[in-house]
């Protein structure tokens, strides 16, 4: 576990209320974020929505009262503004503006846990939290807005992550360069900064994989959740789950990527835990590969306890 214990005094909100311990779900894309989100979302007290995206702006929120109340909801409901997800979280506009003309006085905390609280009443779940991979990008500062958040970094070997990840709409690049400098980053920044937050706990991808139980245990005690068998038996729901992520079209109409696609991205969580997506880069990435990878990502590969093949005096030169 990371910083922070589950004695510690629970959070509160501004107007002295508590508030539930809230994970959020950080890592470099492609290394389990997804199949996490969907095992805490099983949960039968739990909610966790598609990604988000839109804490990382919380500080562009500025001013007071029914000024701020409206630019955040323009900025959450367009996030973000080329494409925005909005339709991913079921929620109707006015319904939601409704819940935010509730809170007195407005605050974007507030308005953050407000969407949270709605979407997981949905469901009819009391608790929530969030996935959203970037977000290790902007963990301190998602910190600064909601104390109670509970950072859950999610750790892949990288070379995995850059063969699951370079062919995808998202990727950064298709060399190994820039999947080796995007890896580096995500995952350095995010235990960087996590080491400075008051909760903050990593989980190793393949041990998820191989011990699922006895990690999701440690889990379940990091944010406060009683454990429950029926994370488990997460693949069994996530097809329907699933259904949320439609077409995610630009403000032109176009698509962006199509319900389809996003089905096709997300496949593997429909399965229970494979052992066959550990160490997929010993059979699928060439010599050169491997070598180009870790001349950049070596250093922190070694740092995190995996095998690296490059002799250690060529790494990070």
């Amino acid at each position: 576990m990371g910083n922070g214990d589950v004695a510690d005094q629970p959070s509160r909100a501004h107007n002295g209320r508590v508030e539930p311990a809230m994970p959020i779900i950080v890592g470099a894309p492609r290394s389990g974020t997804t199949l996490l989100r969907f095992m805490l979302d099983s949960h039968p007290d739990m909610a966790i929505p598609p990604e988000t995206g839109f804490l990382s702006i919380a500080d562009r929120l500025k001013g007071s009262g029914d000024a701020l109340r409206r630019d955040f909801f323009e900025a959450v409901t367009t996030f973000p503004p080329d494409a925005p997800g909005w339709n991913d979280f079921g929620l109707p506009d006015d319904e939601f503006w409704a819940t935010l003309l509730d809170i007195d006085p407005f605050s974007v905390a507030d308005g953050y846990r407000a969407f949270y609280r709605t979407y997981a009443a949905r469901f009819g779940k009391g608790r929530w939290g969030d996935k959203t991979p970037m977000y290790c990008l902007h963990v301190s500062s998602i910190e600064a807005v909601l104390p109670e958040a509970r950072f859950v970094h999610i750790i892949r070997d990288g070379r995995d992550v850059a063969l699951s990840l370079r062919e995808m709409w998202f990727s950064p690049g298709h060399s190994m360069e820039a999947q080796a400098d995007h890896w580096r980053s995500c995952v350095s920044t995010a235990r960087q900064q996590g080491a400075a937050c008051q909760h903050y706990m990593e989980v190793r991808f393949e041990e998820l994989i191989e011990h699922t139980e006895g990690v999701l245990r440690s889990l379940c005690e990091f944010i406060d959740l009683p454990y429950s068998p029926e994370m488990l038996a997460y693949h069994l729901r996530t097809p329907g789950r699933l259904e949320e992520h439609r077409d995610r079209r630009r403000t032109d109409g176009s698509v962006l990527v199509s319900h389809a696609a996003r089905l096709r991205q997300q496949a593997a969580v429909t399965l229970p835990p494979q052992a066959s997506r550990i160490d997929t880069w010993k059979q699928r990435m060439s010599g050169d590969e491997r070598h180009r990878f870790e001349a950049i990502a070596g250093p922190l590969l070694l740092e995190l306890g995996y095998e690296v093949d490059l002799p250690r005096g060529k790494i990070g030169t």
